[in-house]
């Protein structure tokens, strides 16, 4: 089995932005939940990129809570197999402890909700920054410009970020997938400088 990638950047905050990588083993179609009025959507076999950001310093919005909540399922399903490395890593990095899973389980609510949920789909990667600043539409911006990503559905998985689409089909080498965090290094550089009118 393969050794799942998770990536933290920073100290201190419990706030952040990421990226998870997802592999979908089989094509795919379905729904995202109201996404489009319940549109089937064609999901090809492969990897694919979801930015999203979690900016609470407590409760069921900081950084770990919601990457812990990714890595779940609903109902009795199994949780993704990086869920147990996640909780550990989280507890070694100061991240909070080992009580970070759903309160009172999964309700699928978020586009990528319904992606995740899939038994064919399975979470192996997160690149993450510890960061007060949102800087998930930048990155969502700059990974769509990629020439190495595609857009499955104008929009999807960015419902609060209007113009924006946050779940990305990936065809990139695994140099790709290990240059994000710099990606996110770099975003957030940007983010202070423009802060201090540099």
């Amino acid at each position: 089995m393969e050794i799942p990638n998770i990536v933290i950047i920073g100290d201190e905050l419990q706030a952040g932005t990421y990226i998870l990588r997802i592999h979908l083993k089989k094509d795919t179609t379905l729904r995202f939940g109201r996404f489009k009025k319940g549109k089937l959507i064609s999901t090809p076999a492969g990897e694919y990129a979801y930015v999203g950001s979690a900016l609470a310093e407590k409760g069921a919005t900081t950084l770990t809570r919601r990457l812990v909540r990714h890595a779940t399922r609903s109902g009795n399903q199994r949780p993704h197999s990086i869920r147990e490395t996640m909780l550990c890593r989280f507890a070694e990095c100061g991240l909070g402890d080992m009580n970070l899973l759903p309160r009172r389980g999964k309700t699928l609510h978020w586009n990528v909700d319904f992606f995740l949920d899939l038994p064919s789909a399975e979470l192996v990667g997160i690149s993450a920054i510890r960061s007060r600043e949102r800087l998930e539409d930048r990155l969502a911006k700059r990974l769509e410009k990629d020439p190495h990503t595609g857009v499955i559905e104008r929009g999807l998985g960015a419902n609060d970020v209007p113009g924006n689409t946050h779940l990305l089909r990936v065809s990139a080498s695994e140099a790709w997938w290990e240059s994000l965090p710099n990606l996110l290094v770099g975003l957030a550089e940007e983010s202070s400088q423009t802060e201090c009118g540099i």
